[in-house]
C-alpha cells in the first residue's frame, strides 16, 4: 500500500502520482479540505461529549468549579445561569481560560451550551456556540451546533445534529467555512451513571467544506460511523470524499480505539491514513 497520512485526521500524501500539474495542485487543495473535514469532525465530538457530561441527566446542575472526574476536559471551568432542576432553559459557560490539555488535546477559549430540556428527552435542544477565542489544537474554531432530540425508542436516544455558520482557521491562517445535517444515535451507555462507556453511531448524513476562494470537499456517512466517548476518534465506518482529486472512500476500520484508517480511490489504489 501506499502511505497517506493525515495531519490533524490530516492528509499528506506521500506517494500519489499525477501527471497532470494542474491535479497535483487540486490534489494539495483536496489535502486541505480533508485536513478540515478532520478539525471539524474532532471539534464536535469533543464539544458534544462536553454538553452531554454537564448537561447529563444525572446532573445537580451546581456550579463546578471543574467538569466530574469522568469528563473529556477535567481542567475547564463550568459554570450554568441556574441550578434549580428542571427549570430551563440552562445556559453552561465552558471556560478552557488560556490552555486546557487532556488526553492529547488542548482546548482554550470559551463554549456556551444551552438546552432546553434534559438532554435526553424528546424535542429537547442542546445549543453549542463556539466563543471569538475558542481554539482546539491551535486551530480557532467558530459557528453553532444544534442537536434536537428526535428520539423514539427511549433505549436509543437519537438527535439530528445541524452545524450552522462554521468556519475553521488552521494554524496557517487560512479559513474553511462548513455547514452540515447529521443524525446521532446513542448505542451504549444509556442505563449507567458513567460516560465513559458511551457509543454513538452517526447513521447518515452529509457536510461540506469551502476553502476561501471557492475549492469545497463533499463528505457523506455511507457506512455508520463508531464514536465511542473514551476514544479520541471515529473507530469504525466509512464517508464518501468527493473533491476535485478526491473520489474514494475513507474507512475507519475494525473498531479499535486507535488513529489508524484507509483511503480507498476510485481506481482501487488502497492508501494508509493516520488520524491526528
Amino acid at each position: 500500500m501506499k502511505n497517506l497520512k493525515f495531519c490533524t485526521f490530516g492528509l499528506l500524501v506521500m506517494s500519489l502520482s499525477f501527471v497532470s500539474c494542474n491535479r497535483e495542485e487540486n490534489l494539495a487543495l483536496d489535502k486541505e479540505l480533508i485536513n478540515a473535514s478532520a478539525d471539524i469532525d474532532l471539534t464536535n465530538e469533543l464539544d458534544f461529549n462536553s454538553g452531554i457530561d454537564i448537561s447529563s441527566d444525572n446532573s445537580s446542575y451546581s456550579d463546578r468549579n471543574s467538569l466530574q472526574s469522568n469528563a473529556i476536559t477535567p481542567c475547564a471551568s463550568v459554570n450554568v445561569n441556574n441550578t434549580t432542576p428542571g427549570i430551563f432553559p440552562k445556559i453552561f459557560t465552558v471556560d478552557f481560560g488560556t490552555g486546557c490539555t487532556y488526553n492529547g488535546i488542548t482546548r482554550s477559549g470559551i463554549i456556551t451550551i444551552t438546552i432546553t430540556d434534559y438532554v435526553m428527552n424528546n424535542g429537547s435542544i442542546m445549543t453549542i456556540e463556539r466563543g471569538s477565542n475558542y481554539y482546539v489544537n491551535g486551530r480557532k474554531v467558530e459557528g453553532t451546533v444544534v442537536y434536537e432530540n428526535t428520539t423514539t425508542n427511549t433505549a436509543i436516544p437519537q438527535w439530528t445534529r445541524t452545524i450552522t455558520n462554521g468556519k475553521i482557521t488552521n494554524p496557517a491562517g487560512v479559513v474553511f467555512n462548513h455547514y452540515g445535517t447529521r443524525t446521532v444515535k446513542q448505542t451504549a451507555g444509556v442505563s449507567t451513571l458513567i460516560l465513559a462507556d458511551n457509543i454513538y453511531e452517526i447513521t447518515s448524513g452529509s457536510h461540506t467544506i469551502t476553502k476561501t476562494g471557492g475549492a469545497s470537499l463533499s463528505v457523506t456517512v455511507v457506512e455508520t460511523l463508531i464514536k465511542k466517548y473514551a476514544c479520541n476518534h471515529i473507530s469504525q465506518g466509512q464517508l464518501d470524499l468527493q473533491g476535485s482529486v478526491l473520489d474514494g472512500i475513507l474507512d475507519y476500520g475494525n473498531n479499535t480505539c486507535d488513529n489508524l484508517a484507509t483511503y480507498t480511490h476510485s481506481n482501487g489504489t488502497i492508501y494508509n491514513v493516520i488520524l491526528y
